[in-house]
C-alpha cells in the first residue's frame, strides 16, 4: 500500500467553501484506479490547515 500525505493551506475565510468542494472532489478521487481510501483532517492548531491522507494499492 502507498500512503500519500498532502498538507493543504486554505485562505482564511474560505474553509467552508473548501470543505464543501472537497466533498465533490472526493467522488473523483475515489473513482481512480488503485484507490483504497482517503481521509481529510482539519488542523485544530492552525486555522486553514488540512491534512489529506490517500491510500493507494501498490
Amino acid at each position: 500500500m502507498i500512503l500519500e500525505a498532502v498538507i493543504l493551506h486554505v485562505k482564511s475565510g474560505l474553509e467552508s467553501d473548501f470543505e464543501a468542494t472537497f466533498k465533490k472532489a472526493s467522488k473523483i478521487i475515489s473513482s481512480m484506479d488503485g484507490y483504497l481510501s482517503h481521509e481529510l483532517h482539519k488542523c485544530i492548531e492552525v486555522k486553514g490547515k488540512y491534512l489529506l491522507l490517500v491510500r493507494w494499492e501498490t
